[in-house]
């Protein structure tokens, strides 16, 4: 049998490794601005001891845009003996639109005090063994929605490194600044708007979401509050937050005699009022309907949704605090009653 050669091609040639780009420095931003590094660093760590002119700062800015650098966050701390970050638990409870705008303007009022926020998950941690969790973060700062932190989480956190924590919820925690939110003026607000509308038998719609019990039984205390010492009565309506639940419950209405709700908020007033009306029950001559929260989307509901409009610190209010505390970590801790709560009519009651 006749040989055949066959001739196996050589391999290619390995690339070259690419070019090593060395980390843009403080150093190089300082020659292409044509100014000291000490006044890079003024300018990108918004020291507000030093006076530089605006022109001096576009061109520091500019330069450091050009080369792509950004200060190092741990070389900083160690310079300043803390760091700059604020840490905030994600909430354990769903979160709607006016939360939302409330942190979206916190984190934009402690950017501008040179602060960075960052959320931190808590699935599956709890009360003070999440405090460890979060102090292993060494934030300069603690933002705790809720209730939950107790005296010792504070303690952890504060010998971590936290210059300050601040709790958002119904009650003071040893050590920690507080801003008092104690919802029992939004069902207070609700209820009493009812009854001066004449209606005697009121509902009130408790959320079945995990975590939203903590706003729900104070909202629900408030209506109670509102009517107490009347011959109003009150009856408590638990509900998931689902078409088919809130279906049940409306075919349940007539049957239950009530001739008012207040729905906890507003995405739970759209929820119940469409299956109210799927059932025949006009709204609001059979039943009054009220929400909470004074969201866009009930102005638009037919009829349009009264609602408990809230009255919550601004984003400013709550990042001056913290800096605040951060700057003097010895003062005394402040507690702040900051819930405000006002009904708004429209054509829903």
């Amino acid at each position: 049998m006749p040989y055949v050669m066959v001739q196996i091609p050589n391999p290619p040639a390995p690339a070259p490794p690419a070019p090593k780009r060395s980390v843009p420095t403080s150093a190089d931003v300082a020659r292409l601005a044509g100014v000291s590094r000490a006044t890079v660093s003024y300018v990108l760590n918004n020291a507000r001891a030093v006076r530089i002119s605006e022109p001096t700062r576009r061109r520091v800015r500019e330069a450091a845009r050009e080369l792509g650098y950004v200060p190092h966050a741990a070389a900083r701390s160690l310079r300043a003996g803390h760091s700059r970050m604020v840490l905030m638990p994600a909430p354990a409870f769903p979160v709607g639109p006016l939360y939302s705008r409330f942190i979206n303007e916190l984190q934009a009022a402690l950017s501008l005090l040179d602060y960075t926020v960052v959320q931190h998950g808590t699935i599956g941690v709890h009360d003070d063994e999440a405090a460890r969790a979060w102090a292993e973060l060494r934030p300069v700062a603690v933002l705790v929605p809720g209730s939950g932190l107790g005296p010792r989480g504070v303690e952890v956190l504060k010998r971590s490194g936290a210059r300050a924590v601040v709790t958002l919820g119904p009650e003071t925690v040893e050590g920690a600044h507080a801003l008092l939110m104690d919802h029992d003026v939004v069902g207070y607000s609700a209820g009493a708007h009812l009854f001066d509308t004449g209606r005697r038998r009121i509902g009130v719609v408790v959320p079945g979401e995990r975590g939203l019990d903590t706003f729900s039984a104070p909202r629900l205390a408030g209506v109670r509050a509102a009517v107490r010492g009347t011959d109003a009565t009150v009856t408590e309506l638990p509900l998931a937050h689902d078409e088919a639940a809130a279906a049940s419950l409306a075919r349940r209405w007539r049957d239950l005699g009530l001739d008012a709700v207040f729905t906890y908020n507003d995405e739970y007033a759209m929820l119940l009022m469409r299956a109210l009306q799927d059932e025949g029950i006009r709204i609001p001559e059979e039943t009054a309907v009220v929400g909470a929260d004074d969201l866009m989307l009930g102005r638009l509901l037919r009829p349009r949704l009264s609602t408990v409009h809230l009255e919550l610190p601004s984003g400013q209010e709550l990042a001056d605090l913290v800096d605040r505390a951060v700057r003097d970590p010895s003062a005394s801790p402040e507690a702040h009653k900051v819930l405000g709560a006002r009904t708004i009519r429209r054509d829903s009651t």
